[in-house]
């Protein structure tokens, strides 16, 4: 007769309850489902302009990462063709760490003088994070060699939240609430090493409190580690984004980011402050080190995209941005405006309200996620957008008009 595991065998849930985290979660999930907001298959035509393969119902889409529109770049997508074309190969399938090819190191290269320091590409930003926190917390990326108290910010992206039971292996972990500086310095008043995992822009909207942090790194030596995915591309004159753009790199200092949202590629890059970190983190970063590496239309496609960002279109297509930020929170403001990220949310508060603004935006040509626990808080549900670059002012105006007619009626 099968028996349920004992709690004392189980042990303490000291940073994951999957039990919790589903039955309170799925439910929102379902009622999307259920509501035809979730599974869709669509035929692409522009951002602008979407199919869907059931219906033939045609939508432009709000909640996609693309914001400055690279992801349909003629460019960009030759740059994959040609790489295809020139190697005559999707990849070796085998780890970089052993034989890559020339491209990437190109790539690698490239990444490098765009951002102005020492730059990791691989095949996400996920695998980045996955590989580097746990090596950080046992202190393996600092001089001293030490194990440094892991202090996550309770709003950091799932992304880096999830390896938190891998990192509590390695060391002490905490989770400090948002942008709270004074718990911030508190830990390191009580332990001499200590390193932060925040997000640069975070993806529920809202920035870092760099200048604090910075602050802090002076006095104690924190370490910084940012995952800046939602604001590369958008923001520096090289797109480095917000964070990279505001500080010097250092060796307390690590920043990731997604290739795969306004940079139009695929992929992730860690931005390292010491050259030595390159190669150490190829051999000992966990997915870094396996055969799961980009492949060669998507290192062909980043390729086209660092010229890209070296041209004056980038300029151009971050203006465009941000008259359409500007736009939208003149509509409707928000605690975020002015801020000049990309992401807002429409708060209306419960589950089943933020499902049938969605639907009922979905039924007037646009897309929007609803979000919900635990993406969001409890009673904090609404839809999320993304501004991009090419959505054309007059297309705003007519969503800005629409939305409001929809919630008017709520």
């Amino acid at each position: 007769m099968a028996t349920s595991i004992p709690e004392s065998v189980l042990g303490p849930r000291r940073y994951r309850n999957n039990e919790k985290f589903v039955g309170l979660g799925d439910a929102g999930w379902q009622q999307a489902e259920d509501h035809g907001l979730i599974n869709l298959k669509v035929d692409f035509e522009s951002n602008n302009h979407l199919i869907d393969q059931a219906t033939r119902h045609a939508f432009m889409v709000l909640c996609s990462c693309s914001y400055l529109g690279l992801n349909h770049h003629p460019a960009i997508l030759q740059g994959a063709i040609t790489a295809l074309q020139e190697e005559g190969t999707i990849g070796l399938a085998l780890s970089t760490l052993r034989i890559r090819l020339g491209l990437m190191a190109r790539l690698e290269e490239g990444l490098r003088d765009l951002y102005g320091c020492p730059s990791l590409p691989a095949a996400s930003c996920t695998a980045l994070t996955a590989g580097i926190l746990p090596l950080l917390a046992s202190g393996h990326l600092t001089e001293d060699g030490q194990p440094r108290v892991m202090v996550f910010d309770r709003f950091c992206h799932f992304s880096m939240a999830y390896v938190k039971p891998i990192v509590g292996d390695e060391s002490l972990v905490l989770t400090s609430p948002h942008n709270d500086l004074n718990y911030l310095e508190d830990v390191c008043k009580k332990y001499p090493r200590v390193a932060y995992v925040a997000d640069g822009a975070y993806s529920m909207g809202g920035l870092t409190a760099l200048e604090g942090l910075l602050q802090l790194q002076e006095k104690y030596g924190l370490f910084l580690y940012f995952d800046d995915s939602h604001s590369l591309s958008i923001t520096g004159k090289n797109g480095e984004g917000w964070v990279r753009s505001r500080l010097k790199m250092n060796p307390l200092t690590m920043i990731v980011a997604s290739l795969a949202k306004a940079f139009g590629s695929a992929g992730g890059v860690a931005m390292l402050g010491s050259e030595k970190l390159f190669n150490f983190l190829n051999r000992n970063a966990g997915p870094l080190a396996w055969s799961q590496n980009l492949q060669v239309p998507n290192i062909g496609a980043s390729l086209a995209s660092i010229a890209l960002h070296k041209s004056p279109e980038l300029k151009t297509l971050q203006d465009k941005l941000a008259r359409n930020i500007d736009y939208f929170d003149s509509q409707f403001p928000s605690q975020h405006a002015g801020n000049g990220m990309p992401i807002r949310k429409i708060e209306v508060g419960a589950e089943e309200k933020a499902v049938r603004l969605s639907q009922e935006l979905y039924r007037a040509g646009y897309y929007c996620s609803a979000v919900f626990f635990p993406v969001v808080a409890k009673g904090e549900a609404g839809v999320r957008l993304m501004m991009r670059a090419d959505i054309e002012p007059d297309e705003l105006t007519r969503f800005c008009a629409t939305a409001k007619d929809i919630i008017s009626g709520f």
